[in-house]
């Protein structure tokens, strides 16, 4: 079976974050390879991670990246963009948060972009004076809802999204608020790390269970958790989600793209592909329309060449998609 019309597979240059820092390629080119060595011909980028020109980066570049994907048969689906709440340790006014994010709407838009990417609530009051601007630019606002931010967790900025009833605000769905149970290879990492025995029994075999997030934030308000692996732990309480896909029901009208979060490929229970299936069911019968791309969060434990993984986790996307 094949995906259904208006749906697009594509693949976050995010994944390939460990060789932008390497840095023996520039992260435009680094970028570019995803569509040249054939792993997709949709791809997001980061902005501030591709230009160092951040926030404004030059139009050439902008405008040649966009060539060179066309050459190579490619596109960009969507550009994260970031606004910097302070400026020097003073936190910027509306209007310079608005001056920080309209240059990289207009970059963008430039690349040849369907729409940009914010956190979810980021934009806040800025959110009803920016849908003039992105008639203008042909752009699309997805604001991104991963982890923990459900629905419950943040109605108000849900709610906002309904409210402006414009095709030019969407939510972005990461699949990281629907796992069923954590990745294989995160759980050795916190053993090898020293985590204590029991906990990591109850994340392995309990993770749903609202007691385990219970003792997740008794262990670090205890000062137990072990240093070497202390920044990994945080992604239990902010990364990590623990929803079902009925938990979405109301919000499904306005998805208007999804990031298939992965961390590894270990999916022997379907811990990586229970989710993708989920929200496919889900969007299935909405008239959904857009980009689904596969963004890889395991390189922060995992050496992984990001390539072979990005490649491996798509095709497995696209099986789970077509079964629904």
């Amino acid at each position: 079976m094949s995906l259904p019309a208006g749906w697009t597979l594509s693949a976050s240059a995010f994944n390939l974050t460990p060789e932008v820092i390497r840095a023996e390629r520039t992260a435009p080119d680094l970028a570019l390879s995803l569509v040249e060595g054939g792993t997709a011909s949709a791809i997001e980028i980061e902005l501030g991670q591709t230009w160092r020109g951040f926030p404004s980066p030059p139009p050439t570049e902008t405008t040649d990246f966009r060539d060179r994907l066309a050459a190579a048969g490619g596109g960009v689906s969507i550009v994260g963009v970031s606004i910097d709440e302070f400026d020097r340790g003073r936190r910027r006014t509306d209007a310079e948060r608005r001056a920080f994010l309209e240059p990289q709407l207009r970059a963008a838009a430039s690349t040849g972009a369907a729409g940009v990417r914010l956190p979810i609530g980021q934009a806040g009051a800025l959110l009803d004076g920016l849908v003039p601007l992105l008639d203008e630019l042909d752009l699309v606002l997805y604001e991104e809802a991963q982890g923990h931010e459900t629905p419950t967790a943040r109605a108000a900025a849900y709610d906002r999204i309904g409210e402006l009833d414009t095709p030019r605000v969407r939510l972005l769905l990461d699949i990281s608020m629907l796992m069923p149970a954590l990745p294989v290879t995160y759980l050795d990492r916190l053993e090898r790390g020293g985590l204590p025995a029991d906990l990591l029994r109850r994340l392995r075999d309990e993770w749903r269970d609202p007691a385990t997030q219970d003792a997740v934030v008794a262990l670090l308000r205890a000062g137990g958790v072990p240093g070497p692996v202390h920044t990994l732990y945080m992604n239990l309480l902010v990364r990590f989600g623990r929803s079902e896909a009925s938990d979405l029901a109301s919000v499904l009208p306005v998805i208007g793209a999804a990031h298939l979060k992965f961390w590894d490929l270990d999916d022997a229970d379907g811990r990586v592909t229970r989710p993708i299936r989920d929200v496919g069911a889900a969007l299935r019968g909405t008239g959904f329309a857009g980009t689904l791309c596969s963004e890889w969060g395991g390189q922060e434990w995992l050496d992984d060449d990001p390539w072979q993984m990005t490649e491996r986790h798509l095709a497995l996307a696209r099986e789970a998609l077509a079964s629904v």
